[in-house]
């Protein structure tokens, strides 16, 4: 061939460097398969390696349910115990009452009672028998709206400053025939005075707080859902001591 490359082979050589380099550029190329794949198989140690180490134990499906009533009936129990302080037969009576009615809470009801007293002594004094006929059991009622009437007849005034109320323990508690019944010894200090027509005093001191321990008792029925949908109690006696 005189040392000189013919047309023919020329284009040979040609054709086959091109073949070689775009073999060298696909086997040289990240398609990007490889790196998925080798960051799937990096999660799934990730993942493996975080399981292992932040187990969550689910409960079992055939596993028995906690018996919900009893649990909550030994803890309303311990609360009420330690509420009633030592007095086992408060206790029983308050925890008679929670069995009637699950959200009973002496606590809550000691707080409403308190609210209560002060707004049948401030509505006693006032003469305001509207206030008290919604606090008060007909009975109860009917006693202080005599003495109003006949302290009206009297022509005296009661001059009064509710100071606050210093103790209210509850000292008995019962059910019976579903109904709910709480007495409380509530420990005062007021400022009271009797007045005649004149503006004269006639009994108490208006310039001196006076403490007063009254013995109050408080109904309620709780003996069917729909009754305990009313969750008023009213005053069903008074005693002073």
């Amino acid at each position: 061939m005189d040392g000189k490359l013919d047309l023919f082979t020329l284009i040979t050589l040609v054709v086959a460097v091109l073949a070689i380099l775009k073999l060298r550029s696909v086997l040289g190329k990240d398609t990007g398969g490889d790196t998925r794949r080798e960051e799937r198989a990096a999660e799934r140690r990730r993942t493996t390696s975080t399981a292992d180490t932040n187990v969550v134990t689910m409960p079992r499906r055939d596993a028995p349910a906690p018996p919900a009533g009893d649990v909550a009936l030994a803890d309303a129990e311990q609360r009420i115990r330690i509420f009633a302080a030592g007095d086992s037969a408060v206790a029983q009576g308050l925890l008679d009452i929670y069995k009637y009615d699950a959200m009973f809470d002496p606590a809550v009801f000691v707080k409403g009672a308190k609210q209560a007293y002060e707004m049948i002594v401030t509505a006693f004094a006032e003469g305001n028998r509207k206030t008290l006929k919604d606090l008060l059991s007909r009975e109860v009622f009917d006693e202080f709206a005599a003495e109003i009437v006949a302290r009206d007849k009297r022509g005296e005034l009661i001059d009064q400053s509710f100071v606050g109320i210093n103790k209210a323990d509850i000292v008995e508690a019962e059910t019976r025939n579903g109904v709910a019944s709480i007495t409380v010894r509530f420990v005062s200090q007021l400022i009271t005075a009797t007045r005649d027509r004149a503006g004269m005093v006639t009994g108490g001191d208006p310039q001196k707080i006076k403490e007063v321990t009254d013995v109050w008792t408080f109904s309620r029925d709780v003996s069917t859902a729909r009754a305990r949908q009313n969750l008023n109690w009213k005053l069903i006696a008074t005693q002073e001591s």
